[in-house]
């Protein structure tokens, strides 16, 4: 892929770049990533790479290590069961206070993604319900009001997404999903925060163990 110099600031395409292809597995654990290696494949200068790689570091995606460059550490099998026990806690917490604060413009497309997901399910279009579900779950989080619950949800929902699409090819997982997204809505709509953090903690359970099913085949 060669980056466009006018889609954002160069620096920050290329981390953007790299950090997708290190998330939905295109870079895997353990290989080794050159700046000269990626100047050539982007298109770009090393400078760019340099700092995006740095980035990376920081975020745990990659280590430094000399005369290798910057090795991928990616997301561990045990980073996953962890981040999806913290999705459990927040997600919960998120959909309790959206029921308690959601507007009715929100509540329709709440609706309308279950609605639509209803559609898709039934053609069988599953890239369109993977689509569909993760607009589900940023609604809530928006609609939750807390600001830094609905940063911290988003980027743990954005760095797990290749497991997310992995645990909903578990067979019967997509339709089942549909349901409690169904049942979620219930509950959001009629302000039952209780009910509502409930339902969506036990959904969020089910899918973890969905991508450790999944998981466990690769």
């Amino acid at each position: 892929m060669i980056i466009n110099e006018n889609t954002k600031s160069l620096e920050e395409r290329v981390f953007l770049t790299l950090e997708e292809a290190i998330l939905t597995g295109e870079y895997t654990r353990g290989e080794a990533l050159t700046e000269m290696s990626l100047s050539k494949k982007l298109g770009v200068s090393r400078t760019p790479i340099r700092s995006a790689l740095h980035r990376l570091s920081e975020e745990g995606l990659v280590e430094i290590k000399p005369n290798r460059g910057a090795v991928v550490v990616g997301v561990s099998d045990d980073d996953l069961v962890d981040t999806y026990k913290i999705r459990m806690r927040l997600e919960g917490l998120a959909s309790a206070m959206a029921a308690e604060r959601m507007d009715d413009e929100a509540k329709a497309k709440l609706e309308e993604t279950v609605e639509l997901s209803e559609f898709y399910l039934a053609k069988g279009d599953v890239d369109k319900l993977k689509e569909l579900d993760t607009e589900f779950h940023l609604i809530i989080y928006r609609a939750s009001g807390n600001r830094t619950l609905s940063k911290i949800l988003t980027e743990l929902h954005r760095n797990i997404r290749s497991y997310r699409r992995i645990a909903l090819t578990v067979p019967g997982r997509l339709k089942k999903s549909t349901e409690e997204h169904r049942d979620i809505l219930a509950a959001i709509k009629s302000g039952d925060a209780q009910e509502a953090e409930k339902l969506t903690s036990l959904h969020i359970e089910r899918a973890m163990e969905n991508m450790i099913i999944a998981t466990k085949g690769r």
